[in-house]
């Protein structure tokens, strides 16, 4: 039961670094004061969760997964909102990173 926990933390830590990441662009160098405080709120409750996951999860796998997902998410989300499509290195690069995430996961062992 613990180690679900520590997912759900993750998932929400996942979650909230996409939307705060996601919306960084729209608080025009933090002078738009609305999206400013949505992407401070969201980061600061983003790094709770992750610090509740690594409570629980190793720091290494949690901050890998938190990281490889995120940057794929918000790639994805400069993809959809922003019109942002990256090129070919870049989607070869984020392939690598989600089968690094996946490695971590599922073959990775620590002491």
């Amino acid at each position: 039961m613990a180690n679900l926990t520590g997912y759900i933390f993750l998932l929400l830590g996942i979650a909230l670094g996409i939307l705060s990441n996601g919306f960084l662009k729209s608080t025009e160098g933090f002078t738009s004061i609305n999206p400013t405080i949505f992407c401070i709120i969201t980061i600061i409750a983003c790094i709770f969760c992750l610090s509740k996951a690594m409570n629980i999860i190793p720091v290494g796998f949690t901050y890998a997964t938190y990281g490889g997902l995120t940057i794929t998410a918000v790639t994805l989300f400069g993809i959809f909102k922003y019109g942002q499509v990256p090129n070919n290195y870049a989607i070869i690069g984020i392939f690598f990173i989600i089968i690094g995430v996946i490695l971590l996961n599922t073959l990775g062992k620590t002491n």
